[in-house]
Order: C-alpha cells, then sequence, then structure tokens
C-alpha cells in the first residue's frame, strides 16, 4: 500500500471518529499527613514469685528489630500478573515520582495516547503504527474500556503497553481523597480483568502533572510513578491535521514523551506524516518502558 493510500484509508477511519475529552492543568495540594500508631504503650510486666527469684537473663544488645514494611493499601491490584501476561522489564532506579521524559541521549521517544473514541478509528491508528514498525502507549479510560473490551487486548496483541487513565475522565486533580482513590482503583481493576495486570503506568485526567495527593494515591494502588510528557500535541483542540504535525514534530526530541488522544479526526490523519517525519530524523517511537529501560 502506498504512502498516499495508506493516508486516504486513515482519513476515513478518522471520520469516525469521537471527540475525546480535552487536556487541561491543575494545581498542586499537599498530601494528607499520616500518622504511625504509637508502640510506647507496654504490657505490665508479672509479679516476682513470693521465693526468691530466679536470675534474670542476660540482656540482649542487638538492636531491636525494625517493623515491617505496610502492605500494600490494594494488595488484589498489585499481587502478580495472571499466567500468559509478559512480565516487564525493571525500571532503572531514582526515576521520579512523575515522568516527564526519557534519556536525551539516543533515538527514542514516547507516542503516549489518551485511550478512548471509536474503535475502528483506533484500530486504524494501531494499524498504522504497526506497518511502520512502531509502538506506542495507551492509557485507558476505564467507561471506554467497559463499552469496547476487546480494545484492551487489541492494544497489547500489538505490542504496545497499556495504562490507567482514571475510570471517568474527569478532573481528578480537583477531587477528594476517596473519589480519586474511586478513579484510579476502578480502572486498574478493569486493567486486570481485561488483561491480568494493571499496567505500569498511571496519567492523570484532565492534567499534565498530578498533584501531590494523587501521586500518593496512584502509589498505593500500585503506580509508582505517574506518567506525564515533555511534548503536547493539543490534539484535543482539533486544530487539523497539519497543525497537529508541525506542533508535534517541532517539539520532538530525543527522549521525548508526547501526548495524544484518541478520538480526534486530526491526529488520525497526522499520524502516518508524524511517523514519517522522526523516522528522517533518526527517530524511533517506542513504549514507554523500553524509553526507559534502554
Amino acid at each position: 500500500m502506498t504512502f498516499l493510500h495508506r493516508r486516504t484509508v486513515l482519513r476515513a477511519a478518522a471520520g469516525g471518529a469521537l471527540a475525546g475529552a480535552g487536556a487541561v492543568g491543575c494545581g498542586r495540594s499537599d498530601g494528607d499527613e499520616v500518622r504511625a500508631a504509637d508502640p510506647s504503650a507496654r504490657a505490665p510486666a508479672p509479679s516476682a514469685p513470693a521465693s526468691a527469684p530466679s536470675p534474670a537473663p542476660p540482656r540482649s544488645h542487638a538492636p531491636s528489630p525494625r517493623p515491617s514494611p505496610p502492605a500494600p493499601r490494594f494488595p488484589a491490584l498489585v499481587g502478580p500478573v495472571a499466567p500468559g501476561v509478559s512480565a516487564l522489564p525493571p525500571l532503572p532506579p531514582l526515576l521520579p515520582a512523575q515522568i516527564e521524559y526519557g534519556p536525551r541521549k539516543g533515538s527514542a521517544v514516547a507516542l503516549t495516547f489518551h485511550g478512548q473514541g471509536d474503535p475502528k478509528g483506533v484500530a486504524a491508528l494501531l494499524a498504522e503504527v504497526e506497518r511502520a514498525g512502531a509502538r506506542v502507549t495507551v492509557l485507558a479510560v476505564g467507561s471506554w474500556l467497559d463499552a469496547e473490551p476487546r480494545m484492551a487486548r487489541r492494544v497489547l496483541d500489538g505490542g504496545h503497553e497499556l495504562g490507567n487513565h482514571t475510570m471517568r475522565h474527569l478532573d481528578i486533580c480537583a477531587m477528594g481523597e476517596r473519589a480519586a482513590t474511586a478513579e484510579i482503583v476502578q480502572c486498574a481493576e478493569r486493567l486486570r480483568r481485561l488483561t491480568g495486570g494493571i499496567g505500569r503506568w498511571f496519567r492523570p485526567s484532565r492534567a499534565r502533572l498530578a498533584t501531590e495527593r494523587v501521586v500518593r494515591l496512584a502509589r498505593q494502588a500500585g503506580y509508582p510513578h505517574v506518567l506525564s510528557y515533555d511534548v503536547d500535541s493539543l490534539d484535543h483542540t482539533d486544530p487539523g491535521a497539519e497543525v497537529v504535525r508541525r506542533t508535534v514534530l517541532g517539539a520532538v526530541r530525543p527522549g521525548s514523551v508526547v501526548s495524544l488522544h484518541f478520538g480526534h479526526a486530526g491526529t488520525v490523519a497526522a499520524l502516518p506524516a508524524i511517523l514519517d517525519g522522526l523516522h528522517r530524523r533518526g527517530l524511533r517511537a517506542v513504549t514507554t518502558t523500553e524509553l526507559l529501560t534502554r
């Protein structure tokens, strides 16, 4: 299939794309204080017998054992993956809690998609990515997984990475703790049910950076790192395919994490030119895990 014919096919698929939710910034808030139980209370010592007391046992100078670390907040989510689910390679140490980009030395970039939209348009987009020998990271919305459960396996079967983008794509940074926890955990539950694992990455909805509270809640749900980005395509504003192409290629560099969206016709139409532009610069689109581990 020629490049021009592929673009025609993608334009046809883009005609059925659904508009996705926009991503806007949000402020930071302090996390709640965590208080430890007071271990100072002791049980009273038993009284000595009336007869002569036994010699006291020798005192040990060994340090008292440290308490075990707290169990995961949601152990059912962070347990071992189901049989047949590939284990991901370990991440390098000392990564920040929020990851905006990867190593600048190299030729890899990560195209990351906020995941919800017409399944036909998504399938056409993923097929174009795979024809180019590229791989992407999809952060799926839980309500989309409920409506289109087969798309979870479609993403993974194409060699791509699948993560968590909250349950309903609301402004998670503005939520209270209980509501924000539910947004993260409910999407994670769907991922585990559909794929056998919760995925490695969480991205907050309607925000580039998470608040400290959301970072903490994501960690408690099994996501040690929040995935942000350093290149915003602004495709959710529907500026047209050419503007999306120029925005991405004008800002991308080695190590970049690019924010894109399913469900927007301009994104589908711009993708072939974006992939071609990356190739001409010697850059490869890989999963986020691959970006950080190679």
